[in-house]
């Protein structure tokens, strides 16, 4: 059985979209917004451009329906950062950026916002507990921690052409 197609498409101020295309060729995608909700949308099966279900959830909402779907997911050794009043999200540097080329250190985000950068994913790789002395690249894809608030004023600096 061949894998899933997936893709992902930033939406600047908004989240990600998720597009996945089932083995049955089926249309399903997930806006993650920003503020930790969800919108689900299905696709009509004979016009895959026409939404048939457009579905908004609340983060908890969004959480209840990840265990019905993965309920293997959940792991005592893992820590929930919802529960905390944390958000951890995935922020991709652009090859604009201000940032592209300079180091970590040199933004301060955890120092204006509380948040740390905690990884970097960068094509195949990932780079865990980057140093201040990282040295940041266009297509960088920073996994921030932290309030919602700290997480998005760090998305802000980050973002800075």
């Amino acid at each position: 059985m061949p894998a899933p197609r997936m893709s992902s498409t930033p939406l600047p101020g908004i989240g990600v979209r998720y597009d996945l295309t089932t083995r049955e060729h089926r249309r399903l995608s997930v806006v993650a917004q920003r503020d930790g909700g969800r919108t689900l949308h299905a696709y009509r099966k004979d016009d895959p451009d026409e939404c048939a279900l457009s579905v908004k959830l609340t983060a908890g909402e969004s959480e209840a329906l990840i265990d019905a779907l993965m309920p293997s997911h959940h792991s005592p050794s893992l820590l929930s950062t919802t529960d905390l009043g944390l958000v951890a999200e995935r922020i991709e540097l652009s090859s604009t950026s201000y940032w592209n080329g300079r180091v970590l250190g040199e933004t301060h985000v955890r120092t204006e916002t509380g948040a740390s950068i905690v990884a970097v994913l960068r094509r195949a790789d990932a780079i865990p507990s980057p140093t201040p002395a990282f040295r940041l690249a266009g297509g960088d894809i920073l996994i921030v921690i932290g309030t919602r608030e700290g997480v998005e004023a760090a998305a802000a600096i980050l973002g800075r052409e």
